[in-house]
């Protein structure tokens, strides 16, 4: 029997990420702070971060912009890694999803009467 290691995972310095997502590199700190990151550290102490990173990184910016705190973000984190749930965290990603469709049928109906002001105003000089 023939056993084969795999390659090691290449970790991605914090720029990569920070690049990768489309965010600061002081952003990324952050996430680290607040605990939604862990991050290796090479023999000169620069932080190194699984590929995956940069991907998490783009979930918490939606997330953010959806009106998630931190705190929130970390409770789903672990419906994330595992894809498993309780009954309280399902009950609590339903919420959320339903604040969220809230907020988009609001911004629907703002794009609605934009898009009447627009057309009213593209019939006069």
């Amino acid at each position: 029997m023939t056993v084969t290691e795999s390659a090691p995972e290449r970790l991605v310095r914090i720029g990569e990420v920070a690049r990768g997502a489309g965010v600061s590199v002081r952003a990324v700190r952050y996430y680290e702070q607040q605990g939604l990151l862990v991050a290796e550290r090479s023999p000169s102490g620069q932080r190194l971060y699984r590929q995956d990173t940069i991907a998490r990184v783009r979930f918490f910016q939606q997330m953010y912009a959806a009106g998630l705190t931190s705190r929130r973000i970390a409770e789903l984190l672990p419906c994330w890694n595992s894809g498993h749930t309780d009954a309280e965290q399902r009950a609590m990603l339903r919420a959320e999803r339903d604040r969220i469709q809230a907020k988009v049928d609001d911004l629907q109906t703002a794009l609605d009467r934009l898009d009447e002001v627009i057309t009213i105003t593209d019939t006069h000089p």
